[in-house]
């Protein structure tokens, strides 16, 4: 992004604000925007800060993507602070993206309320890529018990012998997403969290990717002592490992989390891959986020289950909006048209069917009415509230109450409570985890009884009770 505006525009005229700056780096760019010197704000979720004077336009590019919320207390929306500070100002508020987030979609399409502008064509004339969708139960049926259908082994070593390049995506790094033993089912997990531990192997370590806590690997079960120690399930490392026996001539490069720690890190493995003309490049959802790589034919997706498996009405939604995403990777250059393989084990799902066609259109009609069917959003607002401690017999107590409060303080007719259950990981960081999910509009009379609730519950001693309370949240778990 920073490259095309500066090419476009001239460095003096830009100012970047991320996380990943120094604080005299981000104290510079913010006296430039301050001062008047920079006319064009690129940035993260919090650049929609940015102290700009006589704002124009504020474009969100993406607009789909999660991440424009914030997870962290304060619990901010950025896309909804910008339509504020675009009313302040009196300027137009642009939302980009080739898969609309659903809830924005209707607003524009069902009632009017935003004005929809519609690109059909790619900007530089190239055709949308060739989809196939490979069934991995086929696969295996057919003795195939490799990461790779045939396929998409085919079609890399093609790729490979005419010197283009290839993108094989897979939502998970580390090397093995569990490891187990066969003889007794002893799964390691982290001693704070409730959730499996990761081995990475290039560390030779088992890690939490939630609170950070790592052990060294295993060699002998701690329950039954036997040595059947098994790796399950497959990670980003496990995958660079397997193209490297299965295609020893070729060249390599992995982005994900671990691989990207230091500064500039994005930048030299993008920057390396396209200047370099690696033969392959694997990765997690970085890999898929608006890059454009000229000489990039074919992108292969590992397993597109990942994502539909989540705990989440909203998984679906990510599903097609992943696989669209990384399938506009391939074949952006008019004369190399591009080829996309999706493996998974539910080829007949719609969202799967829909982003073969990369039909948007008929994935939102479809979508629309289930979430009609279930009220979901955009028919209403999911609340969660959620309680967190060391304490799991006052956690259970406090829902109970709050429950109770909920139950007589909201209106029955126009809401939902349902009762207090463990959050599906009901343990991070040592803390048990509990959540009350409501059902309903979220109006200006419903945001008065939870803040009163609050402020009764927080007058009285909580004993380290973290409470939060989300609206639409990005993650259920």
């Amino acid at each position: 992004m920073l490259d095309r505006f500066i090419s476009r525009f001239g460095k003096s005229k830009i100012a970047i604000i991320h996380s990943k700056l120094s604080l005299g780096e981000r104290y510079d760019e913010w006296n430039k925007i301050k001062e008047g010197k920079a006319k064009i704000v690129i940035g993260a979720r919090s650049a929609i800060f940015a102290p700009v004077e006589d704002l124009g336009i504020i474009i969100i590019d993406e607009e789909h993507d999660s991440s424009y919320k914030s997870e962290s207390n304060p619990k901010y929306d950025a896309k909804q602070v910008a339509k504020y500070i675009a009313k302040q100002n009196n300027c137009p508020l642009l939302f980009g993206s080739a898969t609309p987030d659903l809830c924005d979609f209707y607003k524009a399409k069902g009632l009017g309320k935003i004005e929809l502008l519609e690109l059909t064509k790619r900007a530089n004339q190239a055709s949308l890529p060739k989809v196939a969708i490979i069934d991995l139960k086929q696969e295996l049926a057919n003795g195939n018990r490799s990461m790779l259908s045939r396929e998409l082994y085919s079609s890399i070593e093609e790729n490979i012998k005419e010197k283009r390049q290839t993108i094989l995506f897979l939502n998970r790094r580390g090397y093995s997403t569990f490891v187990m033993c066969r003889n007794c089912g002893y799964t390691v997990k982290c001693k704070n969290c409730n959730i499996s531990l990761t081995y990475h192997s290039y560390e030779k370590k088992l890690k939490c990717h939630y609170c950070g806590y790592e052990e060294p690997v295993i060699t002998v079960c701690p329950e039954c002592h036997s040595n059947k120690i098994r790796y399950f399930g497959t990670g980003t490392q496990k995958q660079e490992q397997e193209i490297h026996k299965q295609f020893p001539n070729a060249s390599t490069i992995r982005m994900d989390i671990d691989t990207v720690t230091k500064k500039n890190s994005h930048e030299e493995i993008l920057n390396k891959f396209r200047d370099e003309n690696i033969d392959i490049l694997i990765g997690t959802q970085m890999v898929v986020k608006g890059h454009h790589f000229p000489n990039v034919t074919l992108v292969g997706v590992v397993a597109a289950d990942s994502s539909l498996n989540i705990d989440d009405y909203r998984a679906n939604e990510r599903t097609f909006q992943i696989l669209t995403q990384v399938a506009g990777r391939a074949g952006r250059e008019k004369d190399l048209p591009g080829k996309v393989i999706i493996q998974t084990y539910n080829p007949d799902n719609f969202s799967i069917m829909c982003s073969k066609k990369q039909d948007y259109k008929m994935f939102y009609d479809t979508e629309i009415l289930i979430r009609k069917q279930l009220k979901y959003p955009p028919f209403c607002d999911i609340i969660v509230i959620g309680f967190s401690g060391l304490n799991e017999r006052q956690l259970i107590d406090i829902g109970k109450k709050t429950y109770e409060y909920l139950k007589n303080h909201l209106n029955v007719d126009e809401f939902n409570v349902f009762k207090p259950m463990p959050a599906p990981i009901d343990k991070i960081q040592n803390r048990y985890r509990y959540r009350i999910i409501i059902k309903g509009t979220m109006s200006k009379c419903a945001n008065e009884v939870l803040n009163n609730y609050l402020k009764e519950v927080y007058q009285k001693d909580l004993k380290d009770i973290r409470i939060s309370i989300d609206v639409n949240p990005n993650n259920m778990a």
